[in-house]
């Protein structure tokens, strides 16, 4: 199993990436914001490179699937949530977790309290706006739980269609949608939370993964890139100022709008979901029974067949065989 530490973050410069260390590639779910403010921290303050890795960072968000990219080659290591590195192991496409970033779910429902929405109950038959793929499959987890057969409306990646009223309840992630509801002027006690984790459906979700193939070419790499991305998390929560402006200038240079109060809200976030509150687990360690629990719950859905070993998901198995 790989020993994922967490050790005082280097402040090495950036620009001794370059001869005799190992080029590897990351693929975030999406576009720059602080929720892979670990990762870019990384990269800008040298901590891949005293790791001996000389990473480039790829181009995520729409368009851009980290687990075809996984698949395809175009990424050594990809963010993925958990739901979807075990549908892709059920597929026979073999993935390693080789850190879990987020341990628990940071999913929420929300209803205006206006719409008389205060139990899962009354749900039934609403309109509930849903993103698409495997960010769906908690909330779908939800209504199965709850037997409650909704209205499913398609959700892009703003929160415009709640605002307007075309929903009466929209996925929203604590770290991101909600905030940006409150930032549009609606009050929170104008607001009922349905945080999914609450309701039993705890789907972790940022992990990073590898292809067994490639941890098996090279678990040394493998390793150090868990490591150092670890590091990099915790550099960004001990200086949280000087990481939103790292995200800042990687999110203007993908033209992606940013907004300083928005992502140092997410920042904040980030470390409540990513620093256990748990005393018994680890910071990028995968609880063996939240694994238990989301595999038995995508069996159950008919979403995967079959299963993988949690000693082998999490790459403690003979690399060596």
């Amino acid at each position: 199993m790989l020993l994922l530490l967490l050790l005082g973050a280097g402040t090495h410069p950036a620009a001794v990436a370059a001869t005799g260390l190992k080029k590897a590639s990351l693929m975030p779910l999406w576009s720059p914001q602080a929720q892979f403010a670990g990762y870019y921290v990384a990269l800008e303050k040298g901590i891949y490179a005293k790791h001996g890795i000389d990473l480039k960072i790829l181009e995520g968000g729409p368009g851009h699937s980290s687990a075809e990219a996984l698949q395809d080659g175009t990424a050594d290591f990809a963010v993925l949530w958990l739901s979807t590195a075990l549908q892709q192991n059920d597929s026979g496409k073999t993935l390693v977790n080789l850190a879990q970033i987020v341990q628990e779910s940071s999913m929420i429902l929300v209803a205006r309290k206006s719409s008389g929405i205060t139990t899962p109950a009354a749900m039934q038959g609403k309109k509930v706006g849903l993103w698409g793929g495997d960010l769906a499959l908690p909330a779908e987890a939800f209504f199965t739980k709850n037997q409650l057969q909704v209205n499913r409306i398609p959700q892009s990646y703003t929160v415009n269609l709640f605002l307007r009223g075309g929903v009466d309840v929209a996925s929203v992630m604590w770290y991101n949608e909600y905030h940006t509801i409150l930032m549009s002027g609606v009050n929170p006690e104008e607001l009922d939370l349905f945080f999914l984790k609450d309701y039993g459906i705890a789907f972790p979700e940022d992990g990073l993964y590898t292809l067994k193939e490639t941890y098996r070419q090279d678990p040394a790499l493998a390793a150090a890139f868990a490591q150092a991305s670890l590091e990099g998390w915790q550099y960004a929560f001990d200086h949280p100022e000087e990481a939103v402006d790292i995200v800042l200038r990687y999110m203007r240079e993908a033209k992606v709008p940013a907004n300083r109060t928005h992502q140092t809200w997410m920042l904040e976030r980030m470390r409540d979901l990513i620093v256990p509150q748990n005393n018994d687990q680890e910071t990028g360690q995968l609880s063996s029974v939240d694994y238990a629990a989301v595999t038995d719950t995508l069996r159950t859905m008919g979403h995967i067949m079959t299963t993988t070993a949690y000693d082998d998901f999490i790459g403690n198995f003979d690399v060596e065989n």
